[in-house]
């Protein structure tokens, strides 16, 4: 399981009556396919390398932590304000199967978002996590910002002035 989001630097647990997965691809059953992309991290790890000439801002995220809910608006207005200047964002959900459409998709729905919203279901976070960055210690919210030149990692929280100073370094 993922580290959980805020300080808090300890391994978290999935919220109570929730299930993780352990075995491949396995998942809990849902009932129905998501409105949005899932993908296992080999199928997910191209968006962490696009030699398009754009800015990448990947976030992972989930609807149980706080502190990814309260920074999302601000990736909200990136997408909003520099998406015509050449950045994409993607919002990337490690919310757990069972939530997809009873947590998930409603959040979404609800605030708008206009972002692209993709699903990270593979429970092998253990392998996956240093391949997005050496840096990262499994904790959310965690965000990836990267170009064909420069790559950076946060694993915090960002606030609109802190997104905008980020991206501004990045010679935009």
């Amino acid at each position: 399981m993922l580290v959980g989001c805020g300080e808090k630097r300890q391994r978290a647990v999935p919220p109570e009556g929730e299930t993780s997965t352990t075995q491949g691809r396995e998942q809990v059953p849902t009932g129905e396919a998501s409105a949005f992309p899932i993908y296992d991290f080999e199928s997910f790890e191209p968006l962490l390398h696009q030699g398009d000439g754009k800015i990448h801002i990947i976030n992972f995220w989930a609807t149980w932590c706080k502190p990814c809910l309260e920074e999302m608006p601000h990736f909200e207005r990136i997408h909003a304000e520099y998406r015509d200047k050449g950045v994409v964002v993607v919002l990337v959900s490690l919310d757990m199967p069972n939530m997809w459409k009873s947590r998930l998709e409603p959040y979404v729905e609800r605030k708008g978002i206009k972002s692209r919203v993709v699903i990270l279901d593979d429970p092998q976070q253990h392998d996956w996590i240093p391949k997005v960055s050496p840096q990262w210690g499994g904790g959310i919210p965690a965000t990836l910002i990267y170009n064909q030149e420069r790559r950076t990692f946060h694993e915090r929280g960002f606030t609109y002035g802190e997104l905008v100073a980020e991206i501004e370094k990045f010679n935009l």
